[in-house]
């Protein structure tokens, strides 16, 4: 009998590879590397290696080793959640000024409002086998409301945009939709996967407890690092892997997905501290390029472009335009109203309806749910990427050398907060 290690040693490689070699492609192409790794993820799968070379697929993918690849891949994914539950800094969501709140919620509740009208049409035709109208109507409303913020703030920073006023102003619009789509999703999923409306209800009030609880012991998970740290980093990363495992694991057995909890232990951490900041360094410099693009070839290996008959892109060019018309339409509509003039207004729309790899997150939980089907989740993907393939060069060509939108001068303040920037 072969050993089950030699696949999993030729797999991970190829993959870790074609996405390194698939974000460097598209920097050149002025794109954010996760194009390029969601890209590299797809070429991968049945849409074109599949397709073209079956063979070679299978054996650099076979059935035995996906189990292992995606259990890696979804670790690399819970870390990459408490990354961003580390940026999230929910006090600056309580003094966001008027045109933030504004362009928030508008930007959450219009494609919200236009998903939902549109799953009552895709429901027919796209809904699993046992899947009820309302959790599909709300998973598909939420799905189109999401903004990326890790993309977001890493296509800002590309540009030397992340201190100017376009930059924080987004950044802050940006954090207060994750807030409000990770709550809405939470919802979404106790409702697909509950038997009935009380044990749904019952799913919701328990991850708020445990939400509740793990802000509640944040004082003494403070203490705990603070008191690790004089020991070593070491034990620090041990702790707040150990943290993110246990959360993730708790909210599996309350009954919604394990990202919640590594998402949740993230939003909760201690800030400030050194020693927290240096091990969440560390995970981002291996768990991401190493773990995380297995994730992105799960996701491939789901997404067949081959099985979708011609019928269903017209479907799909449905779900890009209300996607579109509701996040940029939305977001746009609202600064504008608040007095904004419409460059700024264009740009603030553009860079919310950047979905990048949390949407890819939002998708792959629909999918491990059962919530969405196949055909519907490789429509989501093409409209994930297109979006946030846009942003960059329609960024560059809406701001113009408008001074607020530029990059700023090496005297400007870096610590200026994103709640008090003025739209103009």
């Amino acid at each position: 009998m072969s050993d089950p290690l030699l696949p999993v040693l030729l797999a991970v490689p190829v993959v870790v590879l074609a996405c390194q070699a698939g974000g460097r492609a598209v920097r050149l192409l002025g794109q954010p590397p996760v194009i390029g790794e969601i890209l590299a993820g797809i070429l991968l799968g049945p849409s074109l290696l599949g397709w073209l070379a079956p063979s070679i697929q299978h054996h650099l993918l076979p059935p035995s080793v996906l189990p292992i690849t995606s259990a890696l891949g979804n670790l690399g994914l819970l870390a990459f959640l408490l990354l961003i539950g580390l940026e999230l800094d929910l006090r600056s969501l309580g003094t966001t000024r008027g045109a933030v709140a504004a362009v928030s919620l508008t930007g959450v509740l219009l494609p919200m409002a236009l998903g939902a009208a549109l799953a009552a049409a895709l429901y027919p035709h796209f809904a699993p086998d046992g899947v009820g109208r309302l959790p599909f109507t709300l998973f598909v409303a939420v799905a189109l409301s999401i903004t990326a913020f890790p993309v977001l703030a890493r296509i800002l920073a590309d540009r030397g945009l992340e201190t100017t006023p376009l930059g924080t102003f987004a950044l802050a619009c940006a954090a207060t939709d994750d807030a409000l789509a990770w709550c809405l999703l939470t919802a979404a999923v106790a409702l697909a996967t509950s038997s009935t409306a009380l044990s749904a209800l019952t799913t919701l009030a328990l991850t708020a407890t445990f939400a509740a609880g793990l802000t509640l012991v944040r004082p003494l998970l403070r203490t705990l690092i603070e008191r690790a740290s004089r020991t070593s980093d070491e034990l620090v990363l041990a702790l707040l892997f150990a943290g993110l495992c246990l959360s993730a694991y708790t909210t599996d057995q309350i009954g919604v997905h394990p990202a919640f909890g590594a998402f949740l232990f993230g939003v909760t951490a201690p800030r400030g501290l050194p020693a927290v900041e240096r091990s969440a360094a560390r995970i981002r410099a291996v768990v991401l390029p190493l773990l995380l693009p297995l994730f992105f070839v799960d996701t491939g290996l789901h997404t067949d472009f081959s099985t979708l008959p011609a019928g269903q892109w017209g479907w799909g060019a449905v779900i890009l335009a209300v996607a579109v018309i509701g996040k940029w339409g939305g977001a746009t509509g609202a600064a504008r109203l608040t007095g904004s003039d419409w460059r700024w207004s264009a740009a603030v729309g553009t860079l919310m309806n950047c979905r990048g790899l949390t949407e890819l997150v939002v998708l792959g939980i629909g999918l491990q749910t059962g919530v969405i089907s196949e055909p519907l989740f490789t429509l989501l993907v093409v409209m994930t990427v297109i979006t946030t393939a846009a942003t960059a060069p329609i960024l560059r060509r809406v701001a113009g050398d408008d001074p607020r939108m530029t990059p700023a001068a090496p005297h400007d303040d870096p610590e200026r907060d994103p709640a008090r920037e003025v739209t103009g």
